[in-house]
């Protein structure tokens, strides 16, 4: 199986090494590129055309979230990976509007760092626990009691129902004795059924 190209921009250079360290251990992944700013991630990046990016949102000059949007254009194939200390709905939302697929907690663990990365080159939306209950929150303010889970069968009312909880999908797999890939296809049935494609598009239709 081919290596999973990443790159990485982030400004804090120890952290920056760190992350470049961890890919280069990973024996599925590989880094091509390491920018201290945005600026140097739209030079660098779109040429190598990455499969996955880990994007800092506080950067010195041009923002992630301005990045991720102006990367997204150059190279759509590319899934971005935001990796943060916000965790506030505003900072969530403006970045997957602006195309990020997956959002991640600085504080998370080195193997969810990795299984992001795999997750969102697989097409999933990584999100650490505590950012995927953000989300399923917004979900149940913004859609009328009944509305959307009707067609929604026992079991995917049940993922939901962990989602909600802050549940990553790997506890969602462990709680009901069930692998993490059919707890993502029964995600995607989910959104299916909202009538979006990935849960990215649920929250900025949740938005409108």
């Amino acid at each position: 199986m081919p290596n999973t190209t990443v790159g990485i921009v982030e400004d804090d250079e120890v952290l920056r090494s760190a992350l470049r360290r961890l890919i280069g251990e990973a024996p599925s992944c590989r880094c091509v590129a390491t920018c201290a700013t945005g600026e140097e991630g739209l030079e660098k990046l779109p040429p190598l055309a990455p499969d996955v990016v880990l994007m800092d949102l506080n950067l010195p000059q041009m923002s992630g979230t301005e990045c991720i949007a102006r990367l997204k254009e150059l190279v759509p194939a590319t899934q971005v990976i935001v990796l943060t200390v916000y965790e506030d709905s505003e900072h969530i939302f403006q970045a997957l509007k602006a195309g990020a697929s997956g959002y991640l907690l600085k504080r998370s663990e080195p193997e969810e760092v990795i299984e992001a990365i795999k997750n969102a080159k697989e097409g999933g939306a990584p999100m650490s626990s505590q950012i995927a209950r953000r989300v399923v929150q917004s979900f149940h303010k913004l859609t009328a009691p009944g509305q959307a889970t009707t067609a929604l069968t026992d079991r995917e009312t049940e993922i939901l129902a962990f989602l909600s909880k802050g549940f990553a999908n790997k506890e969602i797999a462990d709680k009901l004795q069930i692998s993490v890939p059919t707890v993502r296809t029964h995600l995607r049935h989910i959104y299916e059924k909202l009538h979006v494609r990935s849960r990215t598009e649920a929250i900025v239709k949740f938005l409108k």
